[in-house]
């Protein structure tokens, strides 16, 4: 049967069995464990696999996600899709993953893409939505969840780490150790993360009476962030701290101040990054960095849009979890800090 299609009517016929019975088993239903045995044996025999997508026609659920991710050069997205892909797979999922830049026309073509995929729900990384995208995504019965994003007015579930509470928890340690003159590289502007992250240590600096030295937007590029640096170190009050929005940006800051400027982390200038993705453990940077609690979130939004699958009508979510601030050696330690 080599040059034509194994279906299960011909594994039902080898096997001994009804066609229904074939279907039972291949889609989880229940089956004794003789037809189990005998129709797997069949389908083995004859190289019989099962259509997934048939399947899914039938049953009107695809049990694929599509993720939309803007970039991969920050190590905390690769580490995050990695995460999520496990657990919807523990759960009876596939992901369908699609790149698409900030601020690009791509999303719209993309979203529809992925509509046409038939996927049970979409979860965006670091992605804005469109008004109109997010009607398509309703109307069609999709549930949307924004993972590492907020967006005001979306009307999406969103689940973050608390970017306000971590912005100040950063500039009280700072405060705390006896900083003054504190530069801020912020994440992009465009994005809720960038802005919350600024806003919250903008916050903790003016309750100790202080603000920031100089922000600049950083892009969440390791460019900017690094020209930034240099401009930064360049004026005749140069800054004895730099908070960093994400560590992607902290990791090339501290290549100009030590390779480039000749400088020393932390006597000369502490950093302080945000994410802590396992680059910041190494011995070569050794970053200070507020933790994403990326199991947690991942944990939630998986719960959350597995839950509007299941339940059209449940309401959406806004989620914040509160990460620690994980202290290495990048930046000068208070006395008698304790996280």
């Amino acid at each position: 049967m080599a040059d034509q299609r194994i279906t299960s009517l011909d594994v039902a016929r080898m096997a001994g069995v009804s066609q229904s019975a074939v279907s039972r088993v291949f889609s989880g239903a229940s089956a004794s464990a003789a037809t189990i045995a005998k129709v797997r044996a069949a389908a083995e025999q004859l190289g019989y696999r099962p259509n997934a997508m048939a399947r899914a026609m039938k049953s009107g659920k695809s049990r694929i996600i599509g993720l939309l991710v803007a970039y991969l050069e920050n190590q905390f997205y690769p580490i995050a899709l990695e995460r999520l892909s496990r657990a919807l797979q523990a759960r009876g999922y596939h992901i369908l993953i699609f790149m698409v830049p900030n601020a690009s026309d791509q999303i719209e073509s993309t979203v529809q893409e992925l509509l046409d995929y038939q996927v049970d729900g979409i979860v965006t990384a670091s992605v804005s939505m469109s008004f109109g995208l997010t009607e398509r995504c309703a109307s069609s019965g999709i549930p949307v969840v924004m993972f590492n994003r907020g967006q005001d007015g979306s009307g999406l579930s969103t689940v973050t780490s608390d970017n306000l509470g971590g912005g100040r928890k950063v500039a009280e340690f700072l405060i705390a150790g006896g900083h003054t003159r504190i530069a801020h590289i912020m994440g992009w502007q465009g994005s809720s993360t960038g802005r919350d992250r600024a806003f919250g240590f903008r916050q903790g600096l003016a309750a100790a009476g202080l603000a920031p030295l100089v922000e600049v937007d950083g892009m969440y590029a390791r460019e900017d962030a690094a020209k930034a640096t240099r401009a930064m170190m360049e004026r005749p009050d140069p800054p004895d701290a730099i908070f960093v929005g994400n560590d992607h940006m902290a990791f090339a800051v501290m290549d100009v101040l030590r390779s480039e400027l000749g400088l020393r982390v932390p006597q000369d200038v502490s950093v302080v990054g945000y994410d802590d993705v396992p680059l910041a453990a190494w011995p070569a940077y050794d970053l200070t960095s507020l933790r994403q609690p990326l199991n947690r979130m991942v944990e939630a939004t998986v719960d959350t849009l597995l839950g509007q699958i299941e339940h059209p009508k449940r309401p959406t979510q806004k989620i914040e979890i509160a990460g620690p601030l994980i202290v290495r050696g990048s930046a000068r330690i208070p006395e008698g800090w304790t996280s």
